[in-house]
C-alpha cells in the first residue's frame, strides 16, 4: 500500500495496478490477492489515511483540551493539501473524499471526543455537531482543491464561529 499512496501521490489517477506492483517489487498477481480491484487499493489507502488523521487527534489533539478541534482542523488542511492528487483518485474512484465504514466510525467518536472536551473547556459552542465538523472539513477541502484562497485563513475564519460566546 505503501508504494500505492507513493504513485498516486506523484502521478494521480494514470497510475494502474502493474505500476503499483513493480513499485512494490511484487507481481501484479500478488497485489490482485490483496486488492481484488483498482478501487478496493484505493479504498485502502483511503482508510489508511483516515486513521492516521484520527491517531493524530488522538495522539496529539485529544491531550488539548480547548485547542484540540483547532489543532484537527489545521492537520486536516495540512494532510489535503499535502496530498491533493491522492485526493482527487480517492474522489474520482469512489465518488467522493469522506470516510466511509470503520474509518469513518473511528474518525466520528474521536471528533465527538475532541467537540466534548472543547465544549468542557468552553471553547467552543454547546450546539456543535460532528456533522458540523464534517461540513466544516467538506468546505475546507473544496477550497484547498479549487485553490479559492488560503486554507489556514477559512479555518481561522470557521473556527471563530464554532467559538463559545457564553450565554445567549
Amino acid at each position: 500500500m505503501k508504494a500505492a499512496r507513493r504513485l498516486f501521490h506523484e502521478h494521480g489517477d494514470a497510475v494502474q495496478m502493474p505500476e503499483v506492483a513493480r513499485a512494490a517489487g511484487v507481481g501484479v498477481g500478488t497485489v490482485y490477492r490483496h486488492f481484488p480491484s483498482r478501487q478496493a487499493l484505493i479504498a485502502a489507502v483511503a482508510d489508511q489515511r483516515f486513521g492516521e488523521i484520527a491517531e493524530y487527534a488522538r495522539t496529539t489533539c485529544l491531550p488539548e483540551p480547548g485547542r484540540g478541534l483547532m489543532l484537527y482542523l489545521r492537520h486536516v488542511g495540512e494532510v489535503l493539501a499535502a496530498d491533493q492528487r491522492l485526493s482527487a483518485v480517492i474522489e474520482a474512484t469512489l465518488g467522493a473524499t469522506a470516510p466511509r465504514g470503520e474509518a469513518r466510525a473511528q474518525l466520528e467518536e474521536v471528533v465527538s471526543s475532541l467537540i466534548a472536551r472543547d465544549q468542557a473547556a468552553g471553547a467552543v459552542r454547546a450546539d456543535l455537531t460532528v456533522g458540523d465538523v464534517y461540513m466544516l472539513v467538506g468546505g475546507l477541502s473544496a477550497t484547498i482543491r479549487v485553490g479559492s484562497g488560503d486554507w489556514g485563513r477559512f479555518i481561522e475564519l470557521a473556527f471563530d464561529g464554532l467559538r463559545s460566546r457564553g450565554p445567549r
